[in-house]
């Protein structure tokens, strides 16, 4: 069939917005119309190239990453199933999960789906089964899609083990945000910080996963959750809105806020959620963690950073734990449905995260608009 697609076909430039040729799935996999896409700042990542796969690496897989269509955040309903698909029938209604989850791999076997093995393949963007396209340029190239889903368009083809099926009932246009964003930022507070009730939690960068780790943070229960954000209405939105107790324009700031509201024991938690990690934030941010206390790195660093700033006799002597995060250590087949279950009930926000609504054609400026600030989340409907 004929559709659209927003194409990156080179790092550097801009999303070329053009039609394209989508192939029926084979087997394993199912085609879906999606109802939204959010605006995710992983994609950016492609365009500044520190999202680009090592030469050698792409040389291996025999395979160019570029062009490549982008999206990884989506909802929508199934329309037609391939050959051998078991867990999804026509009509059903999905949210694409931008890490797969096989069910029998190591990690899926111990409860670790946000580290499926299939999670291997995710830069090479090809469908997971054979390693090939179902996305083609009107030339004839074939296309990559983001994270093995490809968002930016109104109809893509994915392998089964990216679909988890959710009640038709929750709006698709909310039910897309849990794809990435809504998962990654509260479980990196829930699950992987690991917050407790009571405890004073820190979070550093407030788009559209701080923003959800603060929510995260709340719910479960934190006497203090300080927002550190440059941006003075990100910082309101998170107080008024979203469950922060305080908020800092800076990591200095904040640490002069966390010693008086602690007394000087510092932040049980402390959670990175920047638009870009870099090694300089990684000193400051442990400097405001507590004795036993953890910091979680969940923003997105340039692929070949190396150098980090940190004091490793602090590390050790007080016993301070620093980990990483990815899609909010969450499984997602268990976690996508039950935030969707906190939705619907009104205990998790969705609606308040979508700042700015696009079409297709408008991805450039949803992207301009975030690089400018004035997004937590945009996000394209179809």
């Amino acid at each position: 069939m004929e559709t659209r697609a927003a194409i990156l076909w080179e790092p550097r430039t801009d999303w070329s917005v053009e039609d394209i040729e989508l192939d029926d799935p084979k087997a394993g996999e199912v085609k879906v119309k999606f109802a939204a896409s959010g605006l995710c700042h992983s994609d950016e990542h492609m365009v500044t190239g520190d999202m680009v796969l090592d030469p050698e690496i792409a040389a291996l897989l025999q395979l160019e990453q570029f062009p490549i269509i982008g999206g990884h955040e989506g909802a929508g309903e199934v329309v037609q199933v391939g050959p051998g698909v078991t867990t999804l029938q026509e009509g059903d209604h999905v949210v694409l999960s931008f890490i797969p989850s096989c069910g029998r791999c190591p990690s899926c076997a111990r409860g670790r789906q946000h580290i499926c093995d299939l999670g291997a393949v995710l830069l090479a963007g090809r469908q997971i089964g054979d390693m090939t396209a179902r996305h083609h340029s009107k030339s004839g190239k074939d296309l990559g899609i983001m994270c093995c889903t490809g968002t930016f368009a109104p109809y893509t083809v994915v392998n089964e083990a990216t679909c988890v099926k959710i009640d038709n009932s929750i709006p698709l246009d909310k039910a897309a945000l849990v794809g990435c964003g809504v998962t990654t930022g509260w479980g990196a507070a829930v699950n992987a910080a690991g917050v407790q009730p009571g405890e004073t939690v820190v979070v550093i960068g407030i788009g559209g996963i701080g923003m959800n780790a603060v929510q995260g943070a709340a719910m479960a229960g934190a006497r203090h959750v300080i927002a550190v954000d440059p941006i003075e209405w990100k910082r309101k939105e998170a107080e008024t809105t979203f469950g922060a107790t305080h908020s800092a324009a800076s990591i200095e700031e904040a640490a002069a806020l966390v010693g008086e509201l602690t007394w000087g024991a510092n932040a049980d938690k402390a959670i990175l959620t920047t638009g870009v990690a870099t090694g300089d934030l990684i000193g400051p941010m442990m400097g405001m963690v507590a004795k036993g206390g953890r910091g979680v790195v969940t923003a997105v660093a340039p692929m070949m950073q190396e150098d980090v700033k940190l004091n490793l006799f602090d590390l050790a002597m007080q016993r301070k734990e620093l980990v990483g995060c990815i899609f909010g250590n969450a499984n997602p087949r268990r976690d996508i449905p039950r935030l969707l279950q906190l939705y619907g009930e009104g205990r998790l926000k969705l609606d308040e995260l979508v700042t700015t609504t696009y079409t297709l054609d408008e991805v450039n400026k949803g992207y301009q608009d975030m690089r400018d600030g004035k997004n937590i989340r945009g996000m394209i409907l179809y």
